[in-house]
């Protein structure tokens, strides 16, 4: 299927005797790459990917979505450095264990967090409500 903007694009797969579908719809809410980076990390944390799943390719996914092929490779790499996908090299990409790599981050992180926190002198709770606001500033509330 050629996923033109406005039409989701659907790549179907077999994995374990069931099917396995990747859905993307491109519109001009937000920068094709962001789109493509969302959509992919969406069904791959809900689990409608599977670990394992093997990607279409960078170029192939872009040409099936009418966009750049940096466009792809730059959504590709963003889900690889936020751990979602693994690339091996010439054997494809894959969704990968997902979170394993982005929660080791997180957690590293706030570790730094703490200890800054901790030499500044600031107490638990003034600490914490200094991550709440950050958490909320980034999410938007």
């Amino acid at each position: 299927m050629r996923g033109v903007c406005g039409m989701p694009l659907i790549f179907r797969r077999m994995r374990e005797n069931r099917a396995v579908t990747l859905k993307i719809h491109i519109d001009d809410s937000a920068p094709p790459y962001e789109q493509v980076r969302a959509r992919i990390s969406e069904q791959a944390r809900s689990g409608v990917l599977p670990v394992g799943y093997r990607l279409p390719t960078v170029r192939g996914l872009a040409e099936t979505l009418g966009l750049a092929v940096n466009t792809v490779a730059k959504a590709y790499r963003a889900l690889e450095t936020d751990g979602v996908i693994e690339t091996r090299g010439r054997n494809g990409t894959f969704v990968a264990a997902v979170g394993s790599a982005a929660e080791r981050e997180a957690a590293a992180a706030a570790q730094a967090y703490a200890d800054r926190a901790r030499r500044l002198g600031l107490a638990e709770e003034e600490a914490l409500a200094a991550v709440r606001d950050a958490l909320r500033a980034a999410y938007g509330e």
